[in-house]
């Protein structure tokens, strides 16, 4: 009612428009009211009057509607049906969004009942395994002081032994006569010497290097994994050994080592790392000429050294743990001069290998009857088996062994080599 071009129009409510239906009046063109709409144009998709026709849509193609009805009307129900197919699948898109708000809601709660469940038995576990941890610590305590109390008690008693006999030694010499002191001289120092022959430790029977640690995988408890260990293994460098097949041998220039291996005061593997290891590698002629090793943890007791030493010769290893030598060091270690590659050829015979030169000659020595100066097929001095002809060695991945040839071997070699 507030639009200008709309303000004379009557608004009905659809629903009181059921009864009045104009379905079937004629409509009159709003430019021209006393026409009747009956045509189309197709041009401006709208219906007309022929004096629209006339006037405003000259020249645009038309035609009456009851001609194009039928094809606008066909193409209005293909798209009503693709609209009212639409329509069913958001229909059913929006019920299964109802339904899966309502399994998630359902799924959430069960979760949610899993976690408590979860968590409750996680941390009854934790609580059993603490308790576990607290009785484990208490009874290392009562194991340690036990054996404290038993040592001091040792001790105690030897020392009241040795005060009573220096006592009455002391008595003996400051008070006793000459005779008295040579009648009860075997007996003092017969017991003297065995107070003086009794063995005893001179430190504390136990420790204090117990720890916890946090990140120590515990096993199983009440059907969890838990976490937290009581560590009491304590390294003792007497007891950690050195093995490896290159730990008394090494050649120049090659990356070499050996493996350190850390055990507790019983003898057992530490089974962690994070031990103090110190290595040092010294040439015994020349001071000023050592090796700067590598020490890798491995984090489970052992530790892999690593070197490559530049110089030749003998070599003076020391292996230390928290500052004290290990078990084995210090080792001298010889380092050889660099493997000696072949210069020669790895063959069958010098006849062979040349093309059946009689000049040609090998290093291993051996000749072959007919004059020929090198070796042959089973030739007396060497087997006729594959051989390096520089120095005839008979395996392939070997060290040369041979010297600096001579000329005239020189000129054979490098023909052999060619050939």
């Amino acid at each position: 009612r507030r639009q200008k071009k709309t303000a004379s129009h009557t608004v009905t409510e659809l629903e009181n428009t059921k009864d009045c239906s104009q379905a079937g009046k004629p409509l009159f063109c709003p430019s021209h009211p006393t026409e009747e709409l009956r045509l189309f144009c197709e041009q401006c998709d709208q219906p007309v009057c022929q004096d629209c026709v006339v006037d405003r849509h000259r020249q645009h193609p038309y035609d009456f509607t009851g001609n194009v009805i039928h094809r606008h009307g066909d193409a209005l129900w293909e798209l009503l049906k693709s609209t009212q197919e639409h329509m069913r699948t958001l229909e059913g898109v929006l019920g299964q969004i109802d339904d899966m708000g309502s399994a998630v809601r359902s799924r959430t709660e069960a979760v949610a009942t899993e976690i408590c469940l979860f968590a409750s038995g996680y941390m009854k576990a934790i609580e059993e395994h603490r308790d576990q941890l607290l009785k484990q610590l208490e009874d290392l305590k009562v194991q340690k002081e036990n054996l404290l109390h038993l040592q001091k008690a040792q001790l105690q008693q030897l020392l009241v032994d040795m005060r009573t006999g220096v006592e009455f030694t002391e008595h003996l010499l400051m008070s006793g006569s000459d005779l008295e002191i040579l009648i009860t001289k075997g007996v003092v120092a017969s017991r003297l010497a065995k107070l003086n022959s009794v063995a005893y430790n001179t430190k504390p029977s136990v420790d204090d290097g117990f720890q916890f640690s946090p990140q120590e995988r515990a096993g199983q408890c009440c059907g969890y994994e838990v976490f937290g260990a009581i560590l009491n293994k304590v390294v003792d460098p007497a007891r950690c050994t050195l093995y490896g097949e290159d730990l008394h041998s090494a050649r120049q220039n090659q990356l070499t080592g050996f493996t350190l291996l850390c055990n507790d005061t019983t003898g057992e593997r530490m089974g962690q790392g994070g031990e103090a290891v110190q290595v040092t590698i010294t040439h015994k002629d020349k001071k000023d000429c050592a090796v700067k090793p590598t020490a890798c943890d491995n984090g489970d007791g052992t530790y892999h050294i690593s070197y490559s030493p530049e110089e030749p010769g003998l070599y003076a290893v020391c292996v230390y743990v928290k500052g004290q030598h290990v078990q084995g060091s210090p080792f001298t270690l010889m380092v050889k001069n660099k493997f000696r590659e072949h210069q020669g050829v790895f063959h069958c015979c010098t006849f062979c290998s040349s093309g059946g030169q009689k000049a040609a000659r090998c290093a291993c020595g051996g000749t072959m009857p007919g004059g020929y100066q090198g070796c042959g097929h089973g030739h007396k001095g060497h087997p006729g088996r594959p051989h390096w002809s520089c120095c005839g060695q008979m395996k392939e991945s070997s060290e040369c062994l041979g010297g600096p040839p001579s000329d005239t071997s020189q000129r054979s070699l490098l023909r052999t080599v060619a050939l």
